[in-house]
């Protein structure tokens, strides 16, 4: 199986990242869940289904409504979304569902709430071509949404004068196509942008014409800016970065009409996040610059369907349809569900809802698609509080996950490529996701599910859906439901599709109504918003430090989590792709070379991680990409694929008090050697425990498995130790043995009918073969002579060096290979090494690494930093 873009599409114009064009290989059933199970035995669906209705009902009867909860995911598609939402909010009639979007977009919804009235997007892609200036806040683009940042780059080269300007305290992949660098002090956003605000006014560069018929809170949004960023010299000071850097951005903004601002996690994942949002809006709404084509405020979505939830109220300070608890809408939504109980008042946020498990308040959750016992902060507060639950339901498409592992119910759910239903885009684009093959086993849809759920429970006649699109013609129905045009969220125009209409439906950007039936690209361009007024609103900003800022005794250095380039989110399905695992490997702990020099710190070594909350084991990586003082580790494993491994049980759950959402950006941490007693790594074709390891991560590799491995005690014997791991004491086969004692080396090899089965390198430094070349022979039949001889020694023989460390996931090229090509073949451009190998040809998320790479081997100076492919201890 292929997968490959639609090119008609006009979100991505049929480009993939890698994730995406590595699909195929997360569709397998290996892993998959495809029975239901009540405490681990396999039940029918009637059982089941019958099972959890039931438990809810009696947890209800015995302790009211308010004892149920629903945690739920940005990988739900809408309708899915929608049913789970009217259930608890309908017919339960408590408010207690939220959603893993909580993590990433809240803050966002709520600076959107505050300055336009709802939580409305006003531009779209097509912005990203038009704009000449572009800046980029907290958003490492080229990895987390390298579709969109290769059409930033194409718009350049198009339109060489245009400028992107990227703020991040990392110096991250997307600083590679940057005029300009602001690596601003953790924290200090909302400085940067209410100095940008006093500059725009003190300038003459404020569109009063604009604000006087548009806007509201100007004064006051000002006054509070000129408190906190009187001048640049301030400015500059309380962000850690030179004057020069500061007047040079505030310039080109002044003097530029289409500019956009990008912002991602950097800026929503924090204790201040909705203040960070407005910051940015304010000097949008200052200047005019929303509503028309290449401006405008734009927020980078982290889920698929992180704006199909909200859309349907997934979470839980919203109802649906982006209608909230005021009593009108409260009874309209009543009205229009025929809902007996509709909740009338906010439930419980993420955070806050896990809190209340462990209390004891919530005594039945069910988790959807998601997987909070990795994701959420203070993890080990999730796996606690999963503990003491009475009930813990789950509804997922794989069955080993961290949370499932508390799960009394377990409810096997449709995947990707089985759904059939629609997701929204970060620009309000509905795209119909359509299945291309059954679902395997006993698996169903989402909506089906908590349908039948909701039948059994006794509200059969509110959720009669025969399919999914009887539940989108519902959700558009609310959505024009007594709506006088007040709610820009009308989708109106979709309510007479017919099945046929619903399958056929082209992506469309909402409002779709009857005057605009092929939807709307823009919002507020005529200077209407949703705001009581209909004017936008500039909220006044007074900047807040990090939660915890001032611990930094104990914890003196600061922890930003996020993403790497080629996984996402638990790894539950990135994680089965052997391309997409070549490129990160393991977790790592990035730090500046002045703060691994004192702790004594060395690339390749692992090191543990640890806060007031929690610790992890990880690689350290050492970077200037870094700023001193602060640390990097991505969020991606849990204990499925990196014992120990989870930045999840390190994380501060400190929230926005706004939006509720985590400070995933600011963490105080102590970063420490961990002293193991041995280290090694294992390839084997099955998959093996190892419980001895204090660190264990497993990869997913070509037709095997490989595993890092470290621990305090060594095995007494470890040839006995091998043989039992590598082989089960298989008694069949060929071992073939390497040991030095005094060196504290061991290598084994387990061959059957001349095939390589498993092989292991022990020792007792982190200091091992590279693994790359290793992987090559695990395709081959049978070992010739040659690589048996090799392959204890821990070299490749002549000719057999490998690719190495993957560069390229798409097409899966690695360092050596472009070593090779540029030495040998004399490449010294980007075009050159596509054309010999196709390197960044792709999605291009490779590219700043192919720059880094040319420049280190024909001499040449370079700023770009190059973000390790497979960063592994040195070898002999």
């Amino acid at each position: 199986m292929t997968v490959h873009g639609d090119p008609d599409h006009p979100a991505n114009q049929g480009r993939l990242c890698s994730k995406g064009a590595a699909l195929a290989e997360t569709v397998g059933f290996e892993e998959r869940l495809l029975s239901p199970e009540i405490r681990g035995a396999r039940v029918s669906w009637e059982q089941a289904l019958d099972h959890v209705a039931d438990r809810f009902r009696r947890i209800i009867d015995a302790h009211g409504p308010d004892a149920v909860a629903f945690y739920v995911s940005g990988q739900l598609l809408t309708e899915d979304y929608y049913v789970a939402n009217k259930l608890m909010k309908g017919y339960i009639g408590r408010a207690n569902i939220d959603t893993n979007s909580r993590l990433c977009m809240s803050s966002s919804v709520a600076g959107h709430q505050r300055a336009f009235g709802a939580d409305l997007v006003p531009g779209c892609y097509e912005d990203l071509d038009d704009a000449e200036l572009v800046v980029l806040v907290g958003s490492n683009t080229a990895w987390c949404h390298p579709v969109l940042y290769q059409r930033l780059r194409a718009a350049r080269e198009r339109a060489p004068g245009r400028t992107l300007v990227v703020v991040d305290p990392r110096r991250t992949a997307s600083c590679e196509l940057a005029d300009l660098h602001l690596a601003i002090r953790p924290g200090t956003d909302t400085v940067l942008f209410n100095g940008l605000l006093v500059y725009l006014f003190d300038h003459g560069r404020v569109d009063y014409g604009f604000l006087e018929a548009h806007g509201e809170g100007y004064a006051a949004s000002l006054e509070a800016a000129r408190a906190s960023a009187p001048s640049i010299p301030a400015v500059a000071r309380a962000c850690g970065v030179p004057e020069a850097e500061v007047a040079d951005l505030y310039h080109r903004y002044a003097r530029t009409p289409k500019a956009m601002t990008l912002y991602s996690q950097g800026v929503n994942q924090s204790s201040s996040g909705t203040d960070k949002v407005n910051a940015i809006i304010n000097c949008h709404l200052a200047t005019g610059r929303i509503g028309h084509p290449g401006m405008g405020p734009f927020s980078l979505t982290g889920q698929p369907n992180a704006m199909g939830g909200r859309e349907v109220g997934g979470l839980a300070n919203q109802l649906a349809a982006h209608m909230g608890f005021d009593p009108n809408e409260v009874d309209r939504v009543a009205r229009f569900w025929r809902a007996p109980r509709v909740a009338n008042r906010p439930g419980l946020k993420a955070v806050e809802l896990f809190h209340a498990v462990e209390a004891g308040a919530v005594k039945a959750l069910w988790i959807m698609a998601t997987n909070p016992v990795v994701s959420l902060p203070d993890a080990d507060q999730v796996r606690r509080a999963l503990g003491r639950c009475e009930l813990v339901v789950l509804s997922d498409c794989i069955r080993a996950t961290d949370t499932a592992a508390f799960a009394h119910v377990l409810l096997p759910a449709s995947a990707w490529g089985e759904k059939d239903g629609t997701v929204t885009n970060s620009e309000r684009r509905i795209s119909r996701q359509r299945p291309f093959r059954a679902s395997p086993g006993d698996a169903r849809p989402d909506w089906w599910i908590v349908s039948q759920v909701a039948r059994r429970m006794g509200y059969e006649a509110a959720f009669p859906y025969r399919n999914a699109a009887a539940v989108f013609n519902e959700h558009a129905r609310l959505s024009g439901f007594e709506n006088d045009g007040q709610r820009v969220f009308d989708l109106s125009g979709l309510t007479s599709l017919e099945d046929a209409d619903y399958d056929a439906l082209a992506p469309v950007q909402w409002p779709v109504t009857a005057a605009a039936p092929r939807g709307t690209p823009r919002l507020f361009g005529d200077g209407r918003f949703s705001t009581p007024s209909g004017r936008g609103r500039l909220v006044p900003i007074t900047p807040r430090p990090p939660a915890r800022a001032t611990e930094s005794t104990s914890y003196p250095l600061v922890l930003n989590t996020g993403r790497v380039r080629d996984h996402w989110h638990t790894l539950t399905r990135t994680g089965l792709s052997p391309r997409l695992s070549a490129h990160t490997p393991e977790p790592y702990a990035e730090l500046h070379p002045r703060d691994a020099l004192a702790r004594a710190v060395r690339e390749g070594a692992l090191v543990r991680v640890v806060s007031r909350w929690g610790a992890m084991l990880a690689r350290a990586r050492i970077s200037d990409a870094q700023q001193p003082g602060s640390v990097f580790v991505p969020m991606h494993w849990g204990e499925t694929f990196a014992r120990a491994g989870r930045v999840g049980a390190v994380v501060n759950p400190d929230t926005d008090p706004i939006s509720g959402q985590p400070e995933f950006k600011h963490t105080p941490v102590e970063v420490e050697p961990y002293g193991a007693a041995w280290y090694g790594f294992v390839l084997a074709r099955i998959r093996v425990g190892f419980p001895e390891a204090d660190y264990r991560v497993r990869v997913r590799a070509r037709g095997h498995w490989r595993y890092e491995l470290a621990g305090a005690r060594p095995p007494d014997d470890w040839a006995v130790w091998a043989h039992h791991r590598l082989s089960g004491d298989c008694a069949t086969g060929e071992w073939l043995e390497y040991r030095d004692a005094r060196n504290g080396v061991y290598r084994a090899a387990w061959l059957v009918d001349g095939r390589l089965e498993a092989c292991g390198f022990f020792g007792t430094s982190p200091q091992l073969p590279p693994r790359a070349w290793l992987t090559e022979i695990f395709q081959a039949d049978m070992l010739d002579p040659a690589a048996r001889a090799s392959l204890l020694a821990g070299v490749p023989g002549q000719g057999r060096g490998g690719a190495g460390p993957t560069v390229c996931c798409c097409l899966q090229v690695g360092r050596d290979t472009l070593v090779a090509a540029i030495r040998s073949q004399g490449c010294t451009t980007l075009e050159a090494l596509g054309v010999a190998l196709g390197a960044g040809t792709q999605c291009g998320s490779c590219v700043p690494e192919l720059r880094a790479l040319l420049a280190e081997i024909h001499g040449k100076s370079t700023t770009i930093i190059a973000e390790p492919a497979d960063r592994q201890p040195p070898s002999h």
